[in-house]
């Protein structure tokens, strides 16, 4: 997995493993998503599943082992319930829910906010990767608090619906993927409106080569074709003015498709 530079801090301090772990989720720059990748994606009712963050590209990432100081929700949403993960400081997954309803079930990671400096040329070429349409900056360093919202859907049994769960950017499928026939479409916000004109990348972790990169309407809306067997991607940036510099959010959905199309 490729690495690139940058000075970040991040809260409180911590021992040096999860120092250099909080360091990768620290650095804002397109080689280092966030997802969660479930233990599952097709538990029984009743099953107990991990919630496993990862960092890293084309969904090949290095695990975040559960840092409460980090976490602002890690939750678990069916039908029924709302609940949070529990799970073992420094543990990875970093949190595990028990199934308790036939359906779809999400598993949400909001963190807090982290602080990356950045020099101005590694910022510029982050905004140029993720498609974020803002000026570019010319001193450095480049502060950016950035948050990750992370989702993913997992199936136990027929019936469901994704929804969203209010994280401040938010990635919602609007046809349930594991009962999907055509192109799955997605809705962003950002605060809980429509978000227009991001860029949205989908892709297959069998084939990460092949992304599909959309901006979304006025309604915050793209289509994908995930036509593929495998983990599916879907992650999208959103940069805002924070006084002198900025916040990033970063959202991400992921789930899994048996068989090909």
């Amino acid at each position: 997995m490729r690495r690139t530079g940058g000075a970040a801090t991040t809260v409180p301090p911590f021992n040096d493993s999860m120092k250099t772990f909080l360091l990768l989720a620290a650095l804002p720059l397109a080689a280092h998503d966030l997802w969660i990748e479930p233990t599952t994606f097709f538990p029984t009712v009743g099953q107990v599943v991990g919630a496993k963050l990862r960092v890293g590209q084309d969904l090949l990432g290095d695990p975040l082992p559960r840092s409460t100081p980090l976490i602002n929700e890690l939750i678990a949403v069916d039908s029924a319930s709302r609940r949070a993960l529990i799970g073992r400081e420094g543990a990875d997954p970093a949190g595990i829910a028990r199934i308790d309803s036939a359906g779809l079930t999400i598993i949400g990671y909001h963190s807090k906010p982290s602080v990356a400096e950045l020099p101005a040329e590694k910022f510029n070429a982050y905004l140029k990767e993720e498609g974020l349409r803002v000026p570019p900056a010319t001193k450095s360093p480049v502060k950016d608090s950035f948050l990750r919202c992370a989702k993913t859907l997992i199936q136990s049994g027929p019936g469901g619906a994704d929804r969203a769960l209010g994280f401040p950017l938010e990635l919602v499928a609007e046809k349930n993927p594991y009962a999907l026939t055509g192109d799955l479409p997605v809705r962003l916000t950002y605060q809980g409106k429509p978000l227009a004109d991001a860029l949205v990348v989908a892709f297959n972790k069998r084939n990460p080569d092949e992304k599909q990169s959309l901006r979304s309407d006025a309604q915050g809306r793209v289509q994908f074709r995930v036509d593929g067997a495998g983990m599916w991607l879907v992650k999208a940036v959103h940069i805002v003015p924070a006084g002198a510099d900025w916040t990033s959010y970063w959202a991400s959905l992921t789930f899994e498709r048996k068989t090909a199309k």
